[in-house]
């Protein structure tokens, strides 16, 4: 990927995962990462419309998945896209923690665990929220 392409991203995304909301500057040691929306094994490429900012937690705990359950109605839901879906549309902040308002923003909030206890010390620790 080329570097230009890189820079886009991150400057795009403000330098914060865009799941999580993540600032880099609340993770000094671990650069926030690209991440492709639509996983390579299903067909999604390098574009800069494919592509997102993720923190590391993010994007390992996203991995190839493209869905999950809602735990509220138990119906498989596609994951946010933050290429087509508005943040602010799916979730909210309550606290230290990630509401999902939405089946996409509940099933994220499962699927990529963003209120686990690691995550909320962080938060705590930053100031975030």
């Amino acid at each position: 990927m080329e570097a230009r392409v890189r820079t886009f991203v991150r400057e795009r995304a403000l330098n914060r995962c865009e799941y999580c909301e993540r600032e880099q500057a609340t993770s000094p040691l671990i650069r926030l990462q690209i991440e492709h929306i639509i996983p390579i094994k299903h067909g999604g490429g390098d574009e800069s419309e494919n592509l997102a900012l993720a923190c590391v937690e993010c994007n390992l705990k996203k991995s190839s998945d493209l869905a999950g359950i809602d735990p509220e109605t138990n119906m498989l839901t596609p994951l946010f896209h933050p290429r087509r879906d508005q943040w602010e549309d799916h979730f909210t902040w309550n606290g230290l923690r990630i509401v999902g308002l939405t089946s996409v923003g509940r099933t994220t909030v499962r699927v990529l665990d963003l209120n686990s206890t690691a995550r909320l010390r962080v938060r705590l620790a930053t100031g975030r929220k």
